[in-house]
């Protein structure tokens, strides 16, 4: 089973990461209301970046990755892909 990790932008322009074994039903989660609290009240979101991962905890790993990085460097990120 594949893993990701991911950034979609929220409508007020916010980015949001996060990890999951299926983008497709992920992405519909977030913008029904019942991905996260984050992304809640954000929604419609949209897909900018997602990265294949092996297993669970790669996908967590690059999570934290990512979120360590400055908004400029997700969004140089994002333009690699």
């Amino acid at each position: 089973m594949s893993w990701y990790a991911y950034i979609i932008e929220c409508k007020d322009g916010k980015l949001y990461t996060g990890i999951t074994n299926n983008l497709e039903r992920r992405i519909r989660d977030h913008n029904s209301g019942n991905g996260c609290r984050f992304t809640k009240y954000r929604a419609p979101v949209e897909l900018l970046y997602s990265e294949n991962c092996l297993t669970r905890q790669e996908a967590l790993r690059r999570e934290a990755q990512i979120k360590q990085l400055e908004r400029v460097e997700k969004l140089a990120l994002i333009e690699t892909k």
